[in-house]
């Protein structure tokens, strides 16, 4: 890969890196500060119930992202001189289902924190993790494309690097990735419930 290439590669994955570490960081660090402010119990007896209003915060999370991810990838090419392709059609499907990982996983840490509470250095653990995941050669390894956010970030790499549209895609990548997309977003929902059900049980809601 030539230096050009190398350069707005690493541009991409810092996007998706910066809407990943935000995807599961508003559910991961929204129950914590929930807890600590003593408000987490007031939730759940809400009519909506807390993963509902959890769910909210993640749709909104994605247009809130926005406002901070875009000026940052904006400055990042003005200073490179690497301007990337960008294609909505393509791009916002793209970046959903390849997010909607990170939301599973933030509703994991979610769970774990209702019962185990003080986990947040494992926080900084995951994003250092994300990292590994975004950067690993799928093209080398065909089996990584079934890792969060490895496959969508080649695909979204495509799209912005190299200009093709998702009608251009191989069908079966795009498949791969609504059902890696759809897996990890329900596992990390069903432990969440798992772990909910476990806290309330021993109580632990109104605990931090």
């Amino acid at each position: 890969m030539s230096g050009a290439k190398t350069l707005e590669a690493f541009i991409v994955g810092f996007f998706i890196w910066t809407y990943a570490v935000g995807a599961y960081s508003v559910l991961a660090w929204g129950i914590t500060q929930e807890a600590r402010s003593g408000t987490l119990e007031q939730l759940y007896m809400t009519p909506l119930g807390y993963d509902t209003v959890a769910i909210y915060s993640a749709i909104a999370s994605l247009f809130w992202n926005l406002a901070w991810v875009v000026p940052i990838l904006s400055l990042m090419m003005i200073t490179t001189g690497r301007f990337l392709h960008f294609d909505l059609i393509t791009l916002i499907p793209l970046l959903i289902l390849t997010i909607a990982c990170g939301y599973g996983i933030g509703f994991i840490i979610a769970g774990l924190g209702l019962i185990f509470k003080k986990i947040q250095s494992f926080f900084q653990i995951l994003q250092f993790i994300f990292v590994g995941f975004i950067a690993l050669p799928v093209e080398k390894y065909p089996l990584f494309k079934l890792l969060p956010f490895t496959l969508g970030a080649k695909l979204i790499g495509k799209n912005m690097i190299n200009k093709i549209s998702i009608f251009q895609m191989n069908w079966a990548d795009l498949l791969i990735l609504l059902f890696v997309a759809f897996f990890y977003f329900a596992l990390g929902f069903t432990i969440f419930k798992l772990c909910e059900r476990v806290a309330k049980d021993k109580g632990l809601l109104g605990h931090y």
